[in-house]
């Protein structure tokens, strides 16, 4: 029996998925901490765009920087 795209949320294509931007935000957070626990991540594959977790990954690493930049001049 084969399964169509509409049966399962892991094989439509990622401009197709619908996730939210905070749960989008929240999966990219726990991921740089590195604890998410394994259904979540299932969920998270099955909902989220991988374009916007790229996007949203590169705000919070070029955020991370600024952060670590102000706090070392504010440091020394």
């Amino acid at each position: 029996m084969t399964r169509s795209p509409a049966d399962d949320p892991a094989m439509t294509k990622p401009h197709q998925r619908k996730g939210s931007l905070l749960r989008t935000v929240r999966a990219v957070a726990w991921s740089l901490v590195g604890l998410r626990k394994g259904s979540e991540y299932q969920k998270d594959v099955e909902s989220l765009n991988p374009l916007h977790i790229i996007v949203v990954g590169l705000v919070a690493v070029f955020l991370l920087v600024v952060g670590l930049i102000g706090l070392v001049n504010w440091v020394v």
